[in-house]
């Protein structure tokens, strides 16, 4: 079982290492729990980006919907991250509809526009980031007590993750901005595509910007004992990944978004050190 989390560990460590380093400031022994987490996370999150059509990607969800299923039954297929979340799953008590309505939020990835509106992004990014968090701080022990804290700290940082993504979504031909607020500034899903910078895509990056910091300070107005912290430990992030976003002149389809990872380090550090978001 050991060689599974290790296998979570090193999938989490090259493809999100957010919630990678994270999961450092976990006590030891939930580490790995943590990490085969954030690996189911990351093998449903992959999914439109490594199928060419939609009915496969929805096979694919349908696969992990029916292997999370089947742990509750005692079943386990072969594969590293299924196997190391029964181990998970018998160590902690975590609610299927948590999981089920993870997969099922990940099949709006699969549509050219998903979000119609701002209210519709958000709700998508509770169901994913937010339920994320939901699972880690049960993990650490929490039970329910953070669900709301959760709810916006992970709309806060899915919002700043789905701007840093934009181009490459884009560049798919997938849109993870709300339509309704480009064509409110006066853009259309089409420039966007088309990899056009404007006065109007600025607007939208700076209202999303100011919708992720709000959902922030929401999440720091309730008070997260610091042995659950490290659950909600990415969203510290967010006012680093925005202040890139948002700087003056920024261009999303020719600037860097990446921040250094010694910065991210020293930022959570920072976090654990005071205890709180």
């Amino acid at each position: 079982m050991s060689q599974n989390f290790e296998s979570c560990e090193d999938i989490i460590r090259k493809s999100d290492y957010d919630r990678y380093a994270a999961a450092v400031f976990a006590p030891k022994r939930v580490r790995g729990h943590l990490c085969a987490l954030y690996a189911f996370n990351y093998e449903t999150a992959k999914t439109a980006e490594t199928v060419s059509e939609p009915l496969a990607g929805q096979i694919r969800l349908q696969w992990w919907r029916e292997a999370i299923a089947e742990l509750r039954e005692g079943k386990r297929r072969e594969h590293p991250v299924v196997l190391a979340l029964a181990e998970v799953l018998r160590a902690h008590d975590l609610p299927q509809n948590l999981f089920d309505q993870m997969i099922d939020a990940r099949e709006c990835d699969l549509d050219e526009m998903p979000f119609q509106d701002m209210a519709r992004l958000e709700t998508y990014a509770d169901a994913t980031s937010g339920n994320v968090m939901r699972l880690a701080a049960r993990i650490l022990g929490a039970g329910a007590r953070l669900d709301a804290a959760a709810r916006d700290a992970g709309i806060a940082y899915a919002i700043a993750g789905l701007l840093r993504a934009m181009p490459y979504r884009a560049a798919e031909r997938r849109l993870v901005l709300p339509v309704a607020s480009l064509r409110a500034a006066g853009a259309s899903p089409d420039d966007v595509f088309a990899g056009k910078a404007s006065g109007a895509l600025t607007a939208v990056f700076a209202g999303m910007a100011e919708a992720s910091r709000a959902h922030l300070r929401a999440a720091r107005e309730i008070s997260t004992p610091r042995r659950f912290l490290a659950a909600l430990l990415p969203a510290v992030l967010v006012p680093l990944h925005l202040k890139v976003l948002t700087k003056a002149g920024f261009n999303p389809f020719r600037d860097a978004v990446d921040v250094p990872i010694y910065r991210r380090q020293l930022v959570m550090l920072r976090a654990m050190m005071r205890g709180r978001l």
